[in-house]
This record gives C-alpha cells, structure tokens and sequence, in this order.
C-alpha cells in the first residue's frame, strides 16, 4: 500500500526504514532481501561563498559506517551539476534487480515549486536561474534507482535544508515506487543545522546506528525523533516510505558506537549555541530576489531559463510574459508539423518518399534480455496500419519541394546537414504492457504527414560545422577539455536547449524547417514497421545494437562512430544504443491522455524533456523499442545527444 508519513518526530511508530542497503541476515518475519548492497554517498562542501565543512566529514562518517554494514560504498565529494547527475546515472546502471541502493546527499538544498532539489557545487545564489536548472531533484534520483529494478529496495538520504526561497507552493505530491524510503533532514520549508562536526541530523543518524544491532525502521525514527527533541522543534527531519515493515539488515559491528558516540558527544556538548544552517540563499529574498531572478534571464533566449523563472514563481509578476517568451522561442526554433492542411490530390509518391530497404542484420546467436529491466511478455505484434490516400497525397505533396538526394534514397539539403531518410504516414501502436509504467497505456497513433528523420545522430563534424559559424557552443563530449572526438562520433554531452539551437541554425542553413522529432516521430521509425520488443525480434540478438552487452564493436569509454551497426527495416541507423537521443516532448510519467495524431505532448513550463532509444553505457533491456526515460531540458550530460526532422510539406 502506498503510504506518505511526514515530520518522522511526529510519527514515531514509522514502519517503513531507510535500511541501507538489501541483502543480509534479516529476522524472521523480514522480507527476503537480495544479497547485495550498494551505496552512494556525496558530500558536497566547497560552496562558493557557502562553505559546508561538515558535509565532507558527513559523507566519510556515513561511508565508513555503511561500509561495515556490508555495503559497496562510492564516495562524491564537491560534485558540479554535470558530475553529481552523472555519479546518480552511473550508479543506478550498475545496480542488480534486487541490490537494495542507498544515496546519501550531505549538503546544501533547497524546495522549489514543492520539489526537494540537491544542490551541486556550481550552483550561485546569484544566479537564481542556474541555482533552479542545475538543482537534481530527489524525486528524479527515486525515479532513477526504481526504473529498471522493481523488486529493489530504495533509500535515500538527505541532510540538507528545505527552505522555501521562492514562491510559497505546497510540497510536490508524488507516489513512491515499491520499496523505497525518502528522508530528510528538515521539514518542507525549514532549515537543517550545522554541528561542530556533522551535521545535526547526520549526527542523529549516527548515534541511532551506534545503539542498535540492527537498521531498521526504528533507527530512522529514533534519529528524527532524537534531533526534534535535542533541537526543540527547531528541526523536524521528515520521512516518506513504501518500505515493508520488515526491511532489517543485521550484522553491524562494534566498532560502529565508537564512531557514533565521538560525534554524538561533540554535537550534544554545543546542542545550545548558535549554529550554522545548510541554507545557501538569504531569508529575507523574497520580492527583490524575485527581481533580481527576473532581471538575469529578461535577455535569455533559452526557453529553460523563462521555465525555471515559472517553477519558481508559478504565479509570479512575470508568469504571464515567461508564458509568452517560452512559446515565442518554441515557435521560433521548434515548429510542429501542420496535420490539418487540405491535402493533394493522390499521386504515386516519388523516390524522395520511398522507404529505402535496410542493410541485412549482421547473424548473431539470440541471448536473453538483461535482467536489470523486467519485462512482462510483448502484446501481439500489430502491423502498421497503411497509410491513406489522403496521407499519400501529403507525402507526395512534400516530394514535390527540391531536396538533393543520394544514393539509396537519403535526402541532403547541404554539405553541413544531416543525411534524412524520408519516412511515410502510418499508424502504429505506440508503448508497450511491460513493466515500466512510463510505457503504459499502449496506444494507436495515426501520423498522417510525412517526415524526414536523420539516418544517423547528428555527429560531432556537424555539430562542429554550427559551432564554426557561431551559432553553437563547442563541447567536449563529458566536459572536459581535452580529447577530441572522432567527426563521426555522435555528438553528446548535449542538453535539449543546446539541440534547439542546432536545428535553428540548420534550418537557416539547409533552407528547410529542422527540429527535433516528437516523441511518437521517434517511435514510428524506429520501431521500422515493426510492433516486436526489438525492431529485429522479440529476443536480443547481439550484433544490431551499441551497448554494453550487445555484442561487438563495442567500446566501454564512448559510443562507436555512427552506422556502425545494421540499420533498422527504414534504413536508420543506432536508434537504440550509441546515445540517448532528445524528442521534442516534455515528460509524461505515462501515456494517459497522449495525443493520438504524432504531435508532441508539450507543456507551457515544461523543464524536463524525453529521452530515448538508451545508450551504449545501458544494458540490452535497454535497447527496447518502447524504451523512454527523462532528462531536465537545460542540463549536459555525457550519454545524451539526438538526431534531426525536416519537415516535408
């Protein structure tokens, strides 16, 4: 049963613990636990002009311990935007079906729009914008630790403020997966302290651990309960759990109450003097750092920065004109195909329109899928739908514009773009009955115009090709400075504001109108005709896919360069694998009320865009043609990139 308990000091009789970690000796009435643990702890301290000592200290006392639970420890410390969502990314990829995970977060935070965000080492009271766009949400790092591992148990925890800087929104209501707990070191709105060597909540957490022989349940409610009291209600840790009452992990050692006993006592020997606070903006903000938020992105012409004003503000003085300025830029930058303008009348479509026959798949022996994404059997394969004499009409309607064409049928409109593929209107059924309720409902969608979808991901060449003109930003592909990539690498470490500007500069250049594909777009090619799991088949079959265990060329450290694999039956190349790829849509945890005509499903503040088609760092359960997953518009991140759409009306 899902279940939301808040303020732990207030509900002392929790039954659902942050144990860290699964698998161990459990009593007898504990649920079966898996026989590995794992846990990431970060302690984010060098602030610019907010130090954080303790949070340093925080994480090695929290690693040590939960390294004589048994766990597998991974230690951050001061971790930037791009290295903090980069450490959650690489640390849920590697976690087994039923690992029980842990992340620990010592360090500032922040609640915007009702949402708890962690603060990275690069965010800047100054820069009100940043501070929102860079912030990782717990909600995002739950949802990334459950996806892929239902049967997993899940604990995060949080010793950072929750101070409200912002507008005043009520805390974001959101279902926890199964076997998960949330806590946090303060209450939705209040301050967590600062000790003399941890922090306060921190401190609590290790002197409840020190006490018992167990993890449990009880251990978290003790601590919150223990820094209300010590704290006179100035502190209230809060908790929300999905977790079974009988999640226990036995085993801890002595050599524990040494650790928690030394910081109990230090912090309880100054519980009455003044302390520090893990608040990074002034309290008194409120109506000038609304002014100061606005006045630094009036400029912008990134539409994330108009969204964040909006999450942070949803009714703020300037809602209304970042409402205007956000779909302005989209409409400048991203324009969606018209699918109510009369159509032609029926003609043989031209070679522009023709499907081209894919390369044969390269023979490889069937293995089964990875199991770190369950999945339930497929629904039974339904053929594309024909297209209409209508959609035919509009296909040949949008041959008729002059597009230089290659050999085997692509489409090139300069030297400097992408090579298309022209796909035909069509009908399909998109999503999936696995497990994933992001893939939920299936649904039929009827794309009734014609469109033209990258053959490959746009690489690092063309995207240096912008870069030359000015127009783009050139990136190393995972931050760095050195290390240049092969021209036919695809290009990453891309967020979803920097593909808009590509494909403005694109349509500029090539004289058509580029964007990114919608999000069933995407789908319709790259499932090539087919309603099986894979475009291949129902089973994975090495040798079609760039992934960790989808059989050669495969390298660990990059992606290989594209069209290195066989491309699907319309001629696409590495639609699942090489990099996760940007569609236009804003993220949906499910298809319910998705529209059903191939437009992209967009929100007015949407700050958090899909992905799809996985990467070659994800395993093969990943390269599912339904497969979708999340990433914030604004944020670079080393496995994802994208591919282009150029209308053909």
């Amino acid at each position: 049963m899902w279940r939301t308990l808040l303020i732990a000091s207030m509900f002392v009789t929790i039954g659902a613990a942050l144990a860290p970690d699964h698998a161990a000796a459990s009593s007898a009435s504990a649920a079966p636990l898996a026989p590995h643990r794992a846990a990431l702890v970060i302690g984010n301290a060098d602030y610019e002009g907010h130090p954080l000592p303790g949070a340093a200290r925080d994480a090695d006392d929290i690693g040590t311990a939960l390294a004589s639970l048994g766990f597998a420890v991974t230690r951050g410390i001061d971790l930037d935007a791009g290295a903090l969502r980069h450490a959650v990314d690489d640390f849920a990829s590697r976690l087994g079906p039923r690992d029980t995970a842990l992340v620990y977060f010592a360090g500032h935070g922040v609640q915007v729009g009702g949402d708890a965000l962690l603060l990275p080492l690069d965010a800047r009271a100054a820069a009100p914008a940043q501070l929102v766009e860079k912030g990782m949400a717990a909600r995002e790092i739950v949802e990334r630790m459950a996806r892929a591992r239902p049967g997993g148990a899940n604990l995060v925890v949080l010793d950072m403020c929750l101070s409200e800087p912002f507008e005043k929104t009520a805390p974001a209501v959101w279902r926890l997966p199964a076997h998960t707990l949330v806590t946090y070191g303060a209450a939705p709105g209040e301050e967590a302290g600062e000790g003399p060597h941890n922090g306060r909540y921190t401190t609590a957490l290790l002197h409840a651990l020190g006490e018992r022989d167990v993890l449990s349940a009880a251990t978290f409610s003790a601590a919150a309960v223990r820094i209300a009291q010590q704290s006179h209600e100035s502190q209230r840790p809060w908790i929300a759990s999905s977790l079974e009452e009988g999640f226990v992990i036995e085993g801890k050692p002595d050599n524990m109450r040494v650790t928690a006993s030394t910081a109990t006592h230090a912090a309880e020997s100054a519980i009455d003097e003044p302390i520090r606070t893990r608040g990074i903006l002034p309290k008194d903000s409120n109506e000038q750092y609304e002014l100061a938020f606005w006045d630094s992105i009036k400029d912008s012409t990134f539409p994330s920065d108009y969204e964040a004003y909006l999450k942070a503000y949803p009714n703020g003085r300037f809602a209304a004109l970042a409402k205007a300025r956000i779909e302005r830029l989209h409409a400048a930058g991203n324009a969606k195909p018209s699918v109510s303008a009369p159509a032609a009348q029926p003609t043989a479509p031209s070679a522009a329109t023709a499907t081209p026959a894919a390369p044969a798949p390269k023979p490889a022996p069937a293995v089964a899928a990875a199991p770190e994404k369950p999945r339930s059997p497929a629904p039974a394969p339904t053929p594309p739908t024909p297209a209409t004499p209508a959609a035919t009409a509009a296909a040949a309607t949008a041959s008729a514009k002059p597009a230089a064409k290659t050999a085997g049928g692509e489409i090139k409109d300069c030297p400097a773009c992408p090579a298309l593929i022209a796909i035909t209107p069509g009908s399909f059924t998109m999503g999936s009955n696995n497990d994933d309720p992001a893939e939920k409902p299936p649904h039929k969608v009827s794309i009734g115009h014609a469109y033209a979808i990258g053959k490959n991901e746009v690489t690092v060449e063309q995207w240096n090709a912008c870069a030359d003109a000015g127009a783009c930003t050139r990136i190393a592909p995972d931050g760095e400075t050195g290390g240049a990539p092969a021209a036919n690498a695809p290009m990453r470490n891309v967020s979803w504001d920097d593909a808009q500007v590509y494909v403005k500069w694109l349509s500029k250049t090539g004289g058509k109108p580029y964007r990114l594909p919608t999000e069933a777009e995407w789908e319709y090619a790259a499932r090539g005709g087919t309603q099986t799991v894979y475009w291949w088949g129902d089973q994975m079959k090495k040798g079609n896919a760039d992934c960790k265990d989808c059989g050669e060329p495969y390298r660990a450290d990059a992606p290989t360069p594209v069209g290195s694999f066989a491309a699907n039956p319309y001629g696409l190349h590495d639609m699942n694998g090489s990099v996760w790829e940007w569609v236009a849509d804003c993220w949906h945890s499910s298809y319910k009320n998705a529209p059903a005509d191939g437009r992209a499903w967009d929100e007015p503040s949407c700050s958090v865009r899909v992905i799809r088609g996985g990467s070659w760092r994800e395993g093969a359960s990943y390269m599912q043609s339904a497969t979708r997953f999340k990433y914030s518009a604004s944020v670079r991140q080393s496995q994802n990139g994208f591919r282009v759409v150029r209308e053909m009306e």
